[in-house]
């Protein structure tokens, strides 16, 4: 993907001017994703002209880090039959085979106001408590090898007018990091039979996903010495219907920091990789 976050106030360097220092080229974007885009237009250029058992589509997508509308999601629909994918994102060179989605859950606990000095009204605060407790403590049954058991976490809570009225009201938003046993509609489903909260959903787009370890994409990376993991980090891999594995240069603690960088090396190393993780691969 082309875009980025937004740079953040402590950089020490323009973020916006590719700088090159000891072996680092430092620059917003240069480690999440742009080392990615160049590696995998390199290979691109590089495999086009060799005679391969695929067809082949470079796309470099927009509105990845917001999972906009109008990023890959606008695009899927008008390409032909898409059998595999590989998604450019900083792993270090080795396979994301699994990848956590994401469901946030705008949650509202009503209660009945009152005055705080006197022994009335039904606090929406303490009524929300017993949902938080049961989101901090509930394990979903099925934990994933690679993702592990799905992830609740309140994050954001507001109530309240002022000091001496009961609140009738209390607000609390939720993040949901799926495993691929759950779609996010079934987890959904399953929050809303045990929290008394009215539930509302963002979206429910951003699934998990896995690509399985007899994939021909996986085990070439096996035998190349790659070691398959899961991420639980969102990509574009989410919004694709069909396989995909989420590899590439650089490293992931990189990205969204101050003075964002790519080793040139790393550049050279991932366009010699992913030839040969892609020439003359044949998928049944």
């Amino acid at each position: 993907h082309i875009d980025t976050v937004k740079p953040a106030a402590s950089w020490t360097k323009d973020p916006y001017t590719p700088i090159e220092e000891d072996d680092k080229l430092y620059g917003l974007g240069s480690n999440d994703a742009g080392a990615s885009v160049l590696s995998l237009l390199h290979t691109f250029l590089y495999l086009k002209e060799r005679k391969q058992p695929f067809n082949l589509i470079f796309l470099a997508s927009a509105e990845e880090e917001v999972s906009g509308a109008n990023g890959i999601e606008s695009v899927i629909p008008d390409l032909a039959h898409v059998r595999f994918a590989v998604v450019g994102e900083p792993t270090k060179m080795q396979p994301a085979v699994a990848e956590k989605g994401l469901m946030v859950l705008d949650c509202t606990a009503k209660g009945k106001s009152g005055h705080a000095a006197r022994n009335e009204g039904i606090n929406a605060i303490s009524e929300a408590i017993k949902d938080i407790e049961w989101f901090n403590s509930y394990q979903f049954a099925e934990t994933s090898p690679l993702l592990g058991p799905v992830k609740m976490t309140v994050t954001m809570i507001h109530a309240g007018t002022q000091h001496n009225v009961i609140p009738d009201r209390c607000e609390f938003t939720v993040d949901i990091r799926s495993n691929e046993y759950y779609s996010n509609q079934e987890l959904y489903n399953i929050i809303g039979k045990h929290v008394k909260a009215e539930l509302k959903a963002r979206s429910f787009r951003l699934n998990s996903s896995r690509t399985p370890d007899e994939h021909p994409f996986v085990e070439r990376a096996e035998m190349l010495g790659l070691v398959p993991f899961g991420s639980p980090t969102l990509s574009d891999q989410a919004l694709m219907p069909f396989p995909s594995v989420k590899i590439g240069p650089g490293d992931s603690s990189r990205s969204h920091t101050a003075d964002e960088y790519i080793k040139p090396s790393e550049i050279r190393e991932a366009i010699d990789l992913y030839i040969k993780l892609l020439d003359g691969l044949i998928i049944k």
